[in-house]
């Protein structure tokens, strides 16, 4: 059964996918430099946000609300309702924070 974390993001991902919605990117160094937009680093860090069913034999490990860590190349980036999310297979996400 598919979970949603909120009412805004209205998709359901299908099987072992998960809906992750990327933490910003740092806007600093720490000597204080601006980083524009293009030299930023992509983040590899997130929170659930919906959460497939699994597979017939694999239920899902995360649950929306978790923090978690994913591979730098990981998911597909979809835009929804003017917001950035990243859809991927469970098997990408490396850690639960």
């Amino acid at each position: 059964m598919a979970k949603k974390v909120s009412t805004s993001v209205n998709i359901t991902p299908l099987h072992d996918r998960v809906v992750v919605k990327a933490d910003a990117a740092e806007q600093k160094t720490a000597g204080g430099i601006i980083i524009p937009d293009t030299a930023k680093e992509k983040p590899q860090r997130g929170t659930v946000v919906a959460v497939g069913g699994g597979k017939k034999d694999e239920p899902m490990t995360v649950k929306t609300g978790d923090s978690v860590l994913y591979g730098k190349y990981a998911g597909t980036e979809i835009s929804i309702e003017g917001a950035d999310y990243l859809i991927m297979r469970e098997s990408d996400i490396l850690a639960i924070l």
